[in-house]
């Protein structure tokens, strides 16, 4: 059934469009994204400009585009960006040409961002799938963080602060979806971008 689907998505794709995907940290953003890109290679990754250094291993125009402040701020007066945000010093945003040249080829495009980067797209993309993925609840969410092992409790304690706070915002978009069960979020994720 799947490989079915698969099929008939590459023609329904010909339309090309934007799919966003947000939620708070830890609920299984990254890993859906990934899923869905092996499932589905005619899918587009946005790839974010960003301030900050490259990390051992990354590459300019595949983990990110990485330019310089100033550049940044011309990307922004010049309205370069759909989105963009401050995090630790450091200016990450989408840059809308590539975004534009791919739904041109008919492509569509999937963008995992954070709450306020979202809000900024709808403005500025208003014709994007927004799609905001749900933990089972806070309980769980905060087992995933801690399972991860990469935070202290203090930056756990926030990140779940910051949750509730996105949470409270799922209404916002055009779908929700409770990353319970993996592979059944999964599906319903592939049911909402290719029909």
């Amino acid at each position: 059934m799947q490989t079915h689907n698969s099929v008939q998505t590459a023609n329904d794709c010909q339309a090309g469009r934007l799919i966003v995907l947000t939620g708070p940290s830890g609920v299984g953003k990254g890993t859906l994204v990934r899923s869905l890109l092996q499932r589905h290679p005619q899918l587009y990754l946005s790839i974010s400009a960003t301030t900050r250094s490259p990390r051992t291993g990354e590459i300019d125009g595949e983990h990110y585009y990485f330019v310089s402040r100033s550049d940044f701020e011309k990307m922004i007066a010049q309205d370069q960006l759909l989105e963009w945000a401050e995090f630790a010093g450091n200016c990450y945003g989408t840059p809308r040409l590539p975004i534009e040249q791919q739904i041109a080829q008919g492509k569509s495009i999937l963008l995992e961002i954070e709450l306020e980067g979202a809000r900024q797209i709808r403005q500025s993309f208003p014709s994007a799938l927004r799609i905001f993925i749900l933990p089972p609840s806070f309980a769980e969410l905060e087992k995933r963080l801690r399972d991860r092992r990469q935070d202290p409790d203090e930056a756990i304690s926030r990140r779940l602060q910051r949750a509730r706070i996105e949470v409270d915002a799922a209404s916002e978009f055009d779908l929700q979806i409770v990353n319970d069960d993996f592979d059944t979020a999964l599906q319903q994720l592939e049911t909402a971008i290719f029909g």
